[in-house]
């Protein structure tokens, strides 16, 4: 199977760990998105643009939760994506909330606090910030609370949920996210991030 990824795409990276905690290998194909000629090739395989890509054979999928659903489905005995049906509706509850709230508060303040300046050479919007600042609180206080009495997200194991809710934390610096009064948050993605896959996924320094 061949993986089309970003290096500093969070949801690139929740696959390639969803893989090496499954043990399945992948053919990894890194895009530099600034590239005309490597968009346009994803735009071949995805018409939003966008990363990661899986292909398996003739079989394309988009969206990084359904790719990490389709490597489990694919995996005899594994436990990130549960078979039990409560528990794997509770997973599937988080996977839908990261994509339609964590991932994109997050995202917003990263791309002021990180890739603006990177991509249009301009600074961050204070105004901008503030409003997104609101919305990251919003919804860090729902995790935080659903996290002061447990160590995964859900059930007692590691799961997809954990993956998907922890990767956009990996800029958690340069994004500037206001992550500090958030103690069980940080206890979890401490947790996630001594993970042997969490480090092996480690994208390069930044150039």
């Amino acid at each position: 199977m061949k993986l089309h990824h970003g290096n500093y795409s969070s949801s690139s990276r929740r696959v390639t760990i969803a893989a090496a905690l499954l043990g399945v290998e992948l053919e990894l194909k890194p895009l530099d998105l600034r590239d005309r000629e490597a968009r346009a090739r994803l735009e071949q395989l995805n018409p939003n643009s966008k990363v990661p890509v899986l292909e398996d054979g003739d079989f394309v999928l988009w969206e990084s939760n359904a790719i990490m659903q389709y490597l489990c489905e694919k995996t005899p005995g594994q436990t990130l994506y549960p078979s039990e049906l409560r528990d794997r509706m509770e997973v599937q509850r988080w996977l839908n909330w990261s994509s339609a709230h964590w991932s994109t508060a997050i995202g917003f303040l990263g791309w002021e606090n990180v890739w603006k300046k990177f991509v249009t050479g301009q600074d961050p919007d204070p105004e901008q910030v503030k409003r997104h600042e609101l919305t990251f609180h919003q919804f860090a206080n729902v995790l935080d609370r659903h996290l002061a009495n447990r160590t995964w997200v859900v059930g007692d194991r590691l799961t997809l949920a954990d993956i998907a809710l922890a990767t956009p934390l990996m800029m958690t610096r340069a994004a500037r996210l206001p992550l500090r009064s958030y103690e069980h948050i940080q206890a979890w993605f401490a947790r996630v991030q001594e993970l042997p896959a969490w480090k092996q996924t480690e994208p390069p320094p930044m150039g």
